[in-house]
């Protein structure tokens, strides 16, 4: 993508997309609200998307009752506050679009698939393709971008202007690479202190909850009460805090990494705080890496 921004950079347009070389992932440049260009990450290209989406089907009036959205357990959790303000059910499954997939299959007949999508670029809409699908989603990113410029605004113009309604939400992945003979040990390891000996308090912030998708269960510390999680087993565990922040750390089923999935949110109350208020939630996600003790 520094090939393409330099190149829109020159041209001034006003839009960049790249896809991966199988078309399944896609990604977005933008200029952002001081008219440089930068990329938005998976996150906030699924907010548009989905908010686009969900937005024109009750326009058209194509909307239906049971519409439903999917996502993965560590994709934004905007979505989900969009999606209950919307009045259209929104559904977690674990990372992989296999699970979103198996989603639609298990409820055909039952609920209307709308559109999916994980924080790793990837995103589906309808149910034809039953994958990630990058082209698709770029006709409609591009779609997007045009409804936005007619009205007078940029993507990320009109990004800021869902922060400003559903809070700022701010996420960052953190992977950490473990190799060699031990590499695979000490990443085990490192889950299993987490849930023998999980924090109680962090970044100053209290625990309030602990979901475990190995043992299916999520637990509050308040009160000790426990509840299932009706997903099948999967080596996570999600860390809710206090303030309403998310840490959520996952093994690589594939490479000798862990991975750490932070997801922050605060009020934005006046759009011109954004840059402050984004600064704000970028110190905090260092300084829960700090507390956590936790590196490249």
């Amino acid at each position: 993508m520094k090939l393409g921004l330099e190149k829109a950079r020159k041209l001034d347009a006003d839009l960049l997309i790249g896809t991966d070389p199988d078309a399944d992932r896609v990604a977005v440049g933008v200029k952002n609200n001081h008219g440089e260009w930068v990329l938005l990450n998976g996150n906030q290209t699924a907010v548009l998307l989905f908010n686009y989406l969900v937005g024109k089907r009750k326009e058209l009036g194509l909307n239906q009752d049971n519409d439903f959205l999917c996502k993965t357990i560590v994709t934004t959790d905007m979505i989900d506050a969009f999606a209950k303000d919307k009045g259209i059910t929104c559904v977690n499954v674990l990372t992989g679009f296999k699970w979103i997939a198996e989603k639609i299959r298990l409820e055909e007949g039952n609920l209307h698939f709308v559109c999916g999508g994980e924080e790793s670029y990837g995103y589906m809409t309808g149910d034809h393709t039953r994958d990630k699908d990058a082209i698709s989603s770029a006709a409609l990113i591009c779609e997007m971008a045009a409804v936005a410029k007619e009205d007078g605004k940029t993507l990320y113009e009109a990004l800021i202007s869902l922060y400003s309604e559903y809070g700022l939400y701010k996420e960052r992945l953190l992977s950490i690479t473990r190799k060699g003979r031990n590499g695979a040990n000490e990443i085990a390891e490192m889950m299993e202190t987490f849930r023998k000996n999980p924090p109680q308090n962090i970044n100053g912030e209290k625990v309030v909850k602990i979901a475990d998708y190995q043992s299916q269960e999520v637990r509050n510390i308040a009160d000790g009460t426990t509840e299932s999680i009706d997903l099948p087993q999967s080596n996570v565990l999600q860390f809710f805090l206090s303030d309403g922040s998310k840490i959520s750390a996952r093994p690589s089923g594939t490479e000798p990494k862990i991975k750490f999935y932070f997801s922050l949110t605060t009020p934005l109350d006046n759009k011109a705080d954004f840059d402050a208020t984004q600064r704000f939630l970028e110190k905090r996600i260092d300084a829960i890496i700090a507390d956590l003790g936790i590196s490249k």
